[in-house]
């Protein structure tokens, strides 16, 4: 069942492009990639170029996921070079690569549910926000985030080697390397299905009840009007965001159904638009949401991003 299912796989069906199409395609989507990719790490950088960003930590938990985003988007961009160029993988370096993968892709809506929850007690407790959010409990709580997307990760592992490896010729892989292709046992395929469904409702509830909260405070006397919308605005970017990383977990689904109608070909491009619309881009948006709407950081973006600009005018002048 799961090579047929592989076989929808972007990753399986390249082989199915000619060559000036895969590499017309590889250009439009490395060239964006890129260009957020150099975004991306500057936003990182600003966020370790000022002790105050380090010290607050809202601007912590925004590194924590601009730092995942990072990771998930260049092994996403690695993975679909490897598979345009037909390069077959053995079954370890696959699995390190899909592991390291999952990691990071479950870390996002969970840094998320944090910064819900830093916002939520912003607004409803002010007087204790200085208190009960410090960089101490902050630390722990990504410690956590990060300690049960490994453990997510682990179990995978562990069922991964339930497969019967000693039974095959050779590790090397006869199939372009895909998450699909690794869910060898139908227990692999349960688990996944089932983390990922308590992950995105546990996530969507958290930020919902957060929004939820702030929409009752803002209606008190004793709220600052202007605080409560913002953080409003804010939770409701979180779950756009939720929503785009969740959207990624229907792409498969999706493009089974297609597959009943639609040529191989075709497939293989609809999957690469997905791709770009929900892995590229929702793994930049941090960068872009975060760095124009708050008013501390995105003057030191800008100047990170436009440094050269500003040194080439002022030798010129």
């Amino acid at each position: 069942m799961y090579s047929n299912l592989s076989v929808t796989n972007i990753t399986a069906e390249q082989q199915y492009q000619g060559l000036l199409e895969r590499v017309m395609f590889s250009t439009l989507i490395t060239v964006p990639c890129c260009v957020f990719l150099f975004i991306n790490f500057t936003m990182l950088f600003t966020l370790r170029s000022k002790t105050v960003f380090c010290q607050t930590s809202r601007y912590v938990l925004l590194y924590n996921l601009l730092f995942a985003d990072t990771v998930m988007l260049v092994l996403s961009q690695l993975m679909y070079i490897i598979s345009a160029c037909r390069i077959r993988l053995t079954y370890p370096v696959c699995g390190v690569l899909n592991m390291l993968g999952a990691l990071t892709k479950e870390i996002s809506p969970l840094i998320l549910v944090v910064m819900s929850l830093e916002r939520y007690v912003a607004v409803c407790y002010p007087l204790r926000h200085a208190t009960i959010i410090t960089i101490r409990n902050t630390g722990l709580a990504i410690v956590v985030v990060w300690a049960f997307s490994s453990l997510n990760v682990l179990t995978r592992i562990i069922l991964l080697l339930q497969f019967p490896f000693e039974d095959l010729e050779s590790l090397q892989m006869t199939t372009l390397c895909s998450a699909l292709v690794l869910l060898l046992v139908p227990m692999s395929d349960h688990y996944d299905k089932a983390y990922t469904c308590f992950v995105f409702v546990s996530a969507g509830v958290a930020i919902t009840c957060s929004y939820i909260g702030v929409m009752i405070a803002a209606r008190s006397a004793s709220t600052d009007k202007a605080s409560a919308r913002k953080t409003r605005n804010t939770l409701l970017l979180h779950l756009i965001q939720l929503c785009l990383s969740l959207s990624s977990t229907i792409q498969n689904p999706l493009l089974i159904a297609i597959s009943k109608t639609a040529t191989r070909i075709v497939i293989v491009r609809i999957q690469i638009a997905l791709y770009l619309c929900i892995f590229i881009l929702p793994r930049c948006l941090s960068s872009l949401i975060y760095g124009i709407r708050d008013q501390t950081l995105r003057p030191i973006l800008i100047y990170y991003l436009c440094c050269r600009l500003k040194l080439v005018n002022h030798s010129q002048g």
